[in-house]
């Protein structure tokens, strides 16, 4: 393979080597935030969920963050694949008026463009992604407290400044300052067997190394939360009050999980104690707290990434020693670009946000090299196709 790496932690690799990967064998698909990068993993995306997975009937868990979110929740489309193809349109051509002599535009406009684009998207469809048959949707957010409570010109800075110094000593004590607030939609086994109203899917990952709640995804919240989600620091507005949810502000949810590196699985946090320990005392409130809950029984864990490194947080980017495998990914399969590939797209490197800088107002030069870039991604999809008809244990790298 030229183009693919596989990756897979030790459980994973031995389901390879004795059943191969089945449709049937996986029950969760995270998603990274990570922004343009994420288009690269487009033909992927309609291959696994136009013509793979529907060879299956399990449940299967979607977790994803930012632009992540935004790509589990196109997958809980009817006609799928289509409608892939119009987010890797869309995404592809966005663009954004800039102020005079400036090289960005305002956090206000993109944000109202940026809600304009969600509402296109999935205005009038909100309810094929929260009653899909099988998948469950889960939408990661960070959502900030004390003196990220509220986006403000000066506080929100110094409270910003203070999670980094924090998350540099400790990643659980970030949730100080952020906590990690999950969406889910209703799972109606759930719903039926506890005989009350609508209930949360249950979440695929244990939840005891950070602070975090989970609450109801609904059509009266779906647009809110997917663009909180989405919402990156100074680049876009945060997200208020969001409904069902603890009042205050949302972001991006790749700030508390950049990479969605989580237990999947396991009701406590023995697996990610590498990263972090302790657990937060119970919420008040009509939110779940979710710190020793149960979790979902995931199957494998395939994970279509940018990288086969998988990143705890958004402020861990620089904190190599956080970079490294944890027994919470023991039964993840990875499928990511080689970095030799990647050096064949344009300007050597995937799709990412300095693009908008490096190319200005010219957009259209900037839409002709991700589409060029996703245009190549097709052969990750080849390769991968080519390992499942005839699995090769020797091209599986550990995770």
């Amino acid at each position: 393979m030229k183009a693919l790496r596989i990756h897979a932690g030790p459980r994973a690799r031995q389901h390879l080597e004795n059943h191969g990967l089945q449709p049937g064998d996986v029950g969760v698909i995270p998603a990274a935030a990570g922004g343009p990068k994420g288009l690269i993993l487009g033909p992927l995306d309609r291959f696994i969920f136009g013509e793979w997975l529907p060879q299956s009937s399990q449940p299967v868990h979607l977790v994803g963050a930012s632009i992540g979110a935004w790509r589990m929740a196109t997958a809980c489309l009817q006609q799928s694949v289509a409608a892939f193809e119009r987010l890797e349109h869309d995404y592809i051509h966005q663009n954004y008026d800039l102020p005079p002599g400036k090289k960005r535009p305002t956090a206000a406009h993109v944000s109202e463009r940026f809600g304009q684009n969600l509402q296109a998207f999935y205005g009038g469809r909100i309810d094929e992604v929260l009653n899909h048959p099988r998948y469950r949707l889960h939408i990661v957010t960070s959502r900030g407290r004390h003196l990220l409570g509220r986006e403000h010109r000066v506080a929100t800075p110094l409270g910003y400044l203070g999670a980094f110094l924090t998350n540099t000593v400790h990643r659980k004590a970030m949730g100080a300052w952020l906590e990690r607030v999950v969406f889910s939609s209703s799972d109606a086994s759930r719903t039926s067997a506890e005989g009350a109203g609508a209930a949360c899917a249950a979440l695929p990952f244990g939840t005891s190394d950070y602070r975090t709640r989970q609450v109801l995804l609904h059509g009266g919240n779906f647009m809110q939360a997917l663009q909180a989600s989405c919402s990156i620091p100074f680049v876009l507005q945060a997200v208020h009050n969001i409904p069902g949810a603890p009042r205050g502000a949302y972001w991006d949810g790749g700030i508390t999980d950049y990479h969605l590196h989580l237990a999947y699985g396991r009701q406590k946090q023995d697996a990610i104690e590498l990263i972090a320990d302790g657990a937060y005392p119970s919420s008040a409130g009509g939110q779940k707290d979710l710190n020793s809950g149960p979790t979902a029984s995931p199957g494998l864990v395939l994970y279509p990434h940018f990288q086969h490194r998988v990143v705890p947080g958004w402020l861990d980017k620089g904190l190599k020693w956080r970079h490294h495998s944890t027994p919470a990914l023991d039964n993840m399969v990875v499928l990511s670009p080689s970095p030799d590939w990647v050096q064949s797209l344009p300007n050597a490197k995937l799709p990412d946000r300095n693009d908008f800088t490096h190319y200005g107002a010219d957009g259209a030069a900037r839409a002709k090299a991700w589409f060029a870039a996703t245009r190549a991604s097709q052969q990750l999809v080849d390769e991968w196709q080519a390992w499942l008809a005839r699995p090769d244990m020797n091209a599986v790298q550990p995770l």
